[in-house]
């Protein structure tokens, strides 16, 4: 059963004092995880500039964008191969996110740009012109977009801007964007069932910033035993808590599971800003009695990347690291954290034998 609710609408530029929009958030991330902001900071013009550029991007041949495709050893560039649960998701994007150097006008192969995620495979001024100046000047403003709400979340958890998951976030974030296009779908998968344009899930960083398509409304979240479509207010970015945020908060804010279903006659774009902490931080719940052991992100993002790129069959979930439940996780991420260097790009095939020693914990 599928129905069309809205969820929370809040509005940074309306007659709300601090303190009540500082309620609204908590409020939204406690309830539904999911929520709209009207005004934020991010320029209309420079959000139209993004879209046109994105599409061009996915108007390349085929070949080209091929070219630039992430792998094992490189979990940015463009996939049109990416599996969500296992299942393979109907859709084209690009990732790509702050580099290792945090300068964006040293070459994306540069060593210094290499971290966990690898590097950026943006396309060229000559392949496609002001591509890369208008997508890095909007991942910025996402950036900076982000610290307010996490600044606002911090607030409705009584902390404020000079918490150490907030500061850690604005000084040091390993965020990434994707570029989302889901062509019409007329197929049907391997099963006979109509493909998904994403499989159920959560996101897993701390919050996503999402740019969603006016035009075709797919994006549909979880919510009292029922899927309900998420109808965007035009002008408005969708913002929803993702795993670490629920971890950090001891579960009182809630990370979304959320779908996107293929469309048989329109495309759509998409563009979700994955706020994320830095590798090397260790995300451990704000509370005298936590639920959850302490998670190092560099780990969670690498084996999540893995089962995301790979059919190994492995899966990591933050109720793995729920105090009430035996898991392997909190004893090998003791081991990759003694054994990575976030400086250089994560390999499945290298660390192939730890990932499936955490995907047979069953």
């Amino acid at each position: 059963m599928t129905l069309d609710v809205e969820i929370p609408v809040i509005d940074l530029c309306g007659n709300l004092s601090e303190q009540e929009l500082v309620e609204k958030v908590a409020k939204a991330c406690s309830e539904f995880g999911f929520f709209q902001v009207i005004c934020a900071d991010i320029p209309k013009d420079l959000v139209k500039e993004f879209n046109d550029q994105c599409k061009n991007y996915f108007a390349l041949p085929q070949d080209v964008k091929v070219g630039w495709k992430r792998n094992e050893s490189n979990a940015r560039g463009f996939f049109d191969d990416e599996l969500t649960k296992q299942r393979r998701d109907w859709k084209q994007a690009l990732d790509f996110g702050v580099p290792g150097s945090r300068d964006w006008t040293v070459p994306d192969e540069d060593p210094s740009n290499f971290c966990l995620d690898g590097w950026n495979q943006l396309p060229s001024e000559e392949t496609l012109p002001q591509f890369r100046s208008v997508a890095t000047k909007y991942f910025d403003a996402c950036a900076r977009f982000s610290d307010r709400i996490a600044i606002l979340m911090a607030k409705g958890m009584g902390e404020d801007a000079t918490t150490p998951i907030v500061q850690a976030l604005r000084e040091n974030h390993s965020s990434y964007l994707r570029s989302n296009y889901y062509p019409p779908c007329i197929e049907l998968a391997e099963d006979g069932r109509k493909p998904l344009g994403i499989s159920p899930h959560k996101d897993a960083g701390f919050l996503t910033v999402l740019l969603q398509d006016d035009d075709c409304h797919s994006l549909q979240v979880w919510k009292d035993e029922q899927w309900i479509t998420v109808q965007p207010v035009p002008g408005a970015f969708t913002i929803n808590t993702g795993d670490m945020a629920e971890v950090w908060s001891n579960r009182k804010y809630r990370a979304p599971l959320h779908r996107v279903l293929s469309n048989e006659s329109k495309e759509r774009y998409s563009a979700p800003f994955f706020y994320n902490p830095s590798y090397d931080t260790l995300v451990t719940p704000l509370s005298d009695n936590p639920l959850y052991h302490p998670i190092l992100w560099g780990y969670f993002r690498a084996v999540r990347f893995a089962g995301d790129l790979t059919d190994l069959g492995v899966e990591i979930q933050i109720e793995d690291f729920l105090r009430s439940k035996s898991s392997k996780h909190t004893r090998i991420q003791s081991s990759f954290e003694r054994e990575i260097d976030f400086g250089t790009p994560f390999s499945v095939e290298k660390y192939r034998d730890l990932l499936l020693s955490s995907g047979n914990d069953k």
